[in-house]
């Protein structure tokens, strides 16, 4: 269910609202499980995902009392150990922004199997991703890469893994 305004329009107390509209950093962690299925591809595709508004849509963490619920958007951050890999994926329902915190990441555009551009991206870049379009990431650097994932809607359908990526096939079971 997304944030209302409920007990802000009846004059519920206004500071018990204001702490429910926030997310500190001292309260979320990095969450390497939830992407943990992908590691049956490889160990490249560790990494973690640290929750702030919404889920994604590659876990199911309804459950996480930590996450502020989704309206219309999902926002976390991703944790990409040095060589760790996003597999080329493609969302088909909505577009993705990645916007750099730390570090670099290695953003890939893809066409099918044999067309890629590549474009590294480091402190306060961005690209936008429209819905429809395959891509990947990469931190080829050799310090963590820290960067934040905007999705734009409530719940994203899952992503989908072309037949010539190695993560075609894989599930989570």
């Amino acid at each position: 269910m997304p944030l209302t305004t409920t007990d802000y329009d009846n004059g519920s107390d206004l500071g018990k609202y204001t702490d429910s509209l926030i997310a500190t950093k001292e309260s979320r962690v990095a969450d390497f499980n939830t992407l943990s299925f992908q590691e049956k591809a490889g160990p490249q595709y560790r990494r973690g995902q640290i929750r702030y508004v919404g889920s994604g849509a590659t876990g199911n963490h309804e459950n996480d009392s930590r996450i502020l619920p989704s309206g219309g958007f999902t926002f976390s951050n991703m944790l990409l150990p040095p060589g760790a890999e996003g597999p080329e994926h493609t969302h088909h329902d909505v577009e993705e922004a990645f916007f750099v915190l730390e570090g670099q990441v290695r953003v890939g555009i893809h066409r099918g199997a044999d067309e890629v551009e590549y474009r590294t991206l480091g402190y306060r870049d961005m690209i936008v991703v429209p819905a429809g379009v395959a891509r990947s990431l990469k931190n080829e650097g050799d310090t963590d890469a820290l960067f934040c994932v905007v999705i734009g809607t409530q719940k994203p359908q899952v992503p989908t893994y072309p037949e010539h990526s190695p993560m075609h096939g894989v599930t989570r079971d």
